[in-house]
C-alpha cells in the first residue's frame, strides 16, 4: 500500500464533498484499552450513520548523522503502522460493516491528533478508552483534558477501558 503524504488519509478518502458523515476518530496504539474505544466507536458510528476513522502516529526519524539508517527505520515504522491500521480496519469492518478512514501521521502523538482534528472538519468526535492501570487514564487523555480540551472543536468521549464487549453493546 502506498501513502502519498505522511499527513493525509490513505484509505477511504474518496468521500464526495456532499457526503458529510460524522467521523468517530480512534487513536490506534498498542494499549489493551484501545480495542474498547474501537468497538465503541464502530458500533456507535454504525448506529448513527457515521464513519470510523483510525489514526496511527509514528515518530519522525531523528538520525541526521546516519541518514540511511534513519530512512530505513522510518520505512520500517511506516510499514508496521500500515499493517497495524489494516489489522484494526478488519475489526472495524466486522463491527461497522464498512471500511474506516485510515490516517497515518508522523510526529508526536499528542500534537498530531489535535492537528488532524483541526484539519479534517468531518471528524466530529474523538473516542478514547481510559487505561485501567493505577498510573491514570493514559498520557493522551491526561494531555487532552488538562491542556487542550478548551482549544479543540469537537467533543471527546472517554470510554472506561475495562468494559466488556457485552457492556459496550448494551451502552451503544
Amino acid at each position: 500500500m502506498s501513502v502519498s503524504s505522511p499527513n493525509t488519509p490513505f484509505l477511504g478518502s474518496d468521500r464526495s464533498t456532499n457526503e458529510r458523515a460524522a467521523i468517530f476518530l480512534v487513536v490506534v496504539d498498542n494499549s489493551p484499552e484501545m480495542r474498547v474505544a474501537l468497538r465503541w466507536a464502530s458500533l456507535r458510528a454504525r448506529r448513527t450513520g457515521g464513519k470510523v476513522g483510525l489514526v496511527r502516529v509514528i515518530r519522525k526519524a531523528d538520525f541526521q548523522h546516519w541518514a540511511a539508517i534513519g530512512n530505513l527505520m522510518q520505512f520500517e515504522a511506516r510499514e508496521e503502522a500500515e499493517q497495524l491500521l489494516q489489522e484494526h480496519a478488519a475489526d472495524v469492518f466486522h463491527l461497522y460493516g464498512g471500511m474506516p478512514i485510515l490516517y497515518l501521521r508522523e510526529g508526536e502523538t499528542k500534537s498530531e491528533v489535535v492537528n488532524l482534528i483541526q484539519e479534517d472538519k468531518d471528524i466530529r468526535l474523538l473516542v478514547l478508552a481510559a487505561s485501567t492501570s493505577r498510573r491514570g487514564p493514559g498520557p493522551l487523555i491526561t494531555h487532552l483534558t488538562k491542556k487542550v480540551i478548551s482549544r479543540i472543536r469537537i467533543p471527546v468521549t472517554i470510554v472506561p477501558g475495562g468494559l466488556t464487549d457485552s457492556q459496550i453493546d448494551d451502552l451503544v
